[in-house]
């Protein structure tokens, strides 16, 4: 959505309450007011579409996953704790696409690690995962990728549904905890790598 600088003539106390508002959501006075303008005249703005797929998404993960507040608009952080030597914490990054017509959302999951073997487990479960997404065609090998420790995904819905700020975000959510589930499968059957591979197809569904 294109933005234009307008003026505007606002008394003193409308500004100083509009600046409440702002402060207690977290964002700008203009981005404010162009919030309640738009509920006056009817409109969703990206901003909304955005705060109300996440606000599903966060209800689905509430008392499985840690979910991690950010200020930025569209983001939302969920930890996940993994069964496995040390401890670690799966991070699972959603950044929502301000325009999803061609890309709803880009899904990234991290360690908060060093260790280089549980790295090199982590790589190959999700080679693994990417290969059977790729096989049943949820995505092309371009969507997805490990680097540097980071697994990133591009996630394309229908634009039926990525516009339904509910289907969407339970489908975000669904996906989420399907990747979670074949990814703690994998490492609770290591350190059989046959009975792994099989765990992560076990979880997996097209």
């Amino acid at each position: 959505m294109k933005k234009t600088v307008y003026s505007l003539v606002l008394s003193e106390d409308v500004v100083e309450a509009v600046d409440r508002m702002s402060y207690a959501n977290g964002t700008s006075r203009s981005n404010m007011i162009n919030h309640i303008l738009a509920q006056a005249v009817g409109y969703v703005t990206p901003e909304q579409r955005m705060a109300e797929i996440l606000e599903t998404l966060s209800a689905q993960m509430t008392g499985m996953f840690q979910l991690q507040t950010q200020a930025t608009d569209g983001l939302l952080v969920i930890r996940s704790p993994l069964r496995y030597r040390y401890k670690p914490t799966i991070r699972y990054r959603v950044e929502l696409y301000r325009h999803p017509e061609s890309a709803f959302a880009r899904l990234q999951a991290s360690f908060r690690t060093q260790n280089q073997q549980l790295l090199a487990e982590a790589e190959r479960f999700f080679t693994i995962w990417m290969q059977l997404e790729q096989a049943a065609g949820r995505c092309n090998a371009a969507d997805a990728g490990w680097e540097n420790g980071v697994w990133t995904r591009i996630v394309r819905l229908q634009p039926a549904l990525a516009n339904d700020t509910q289907k969407a975000g339970e489908a975000m959510g669904g996906y989420i905890k399907q990747v979670d589930a074949a990814l703690k499968a994998y490492f609770a059957a290591l350190p059989d790598t046959t009975a792994a591979v099989q765990a992560v197809t076990a979880n997996f569904s097209a």
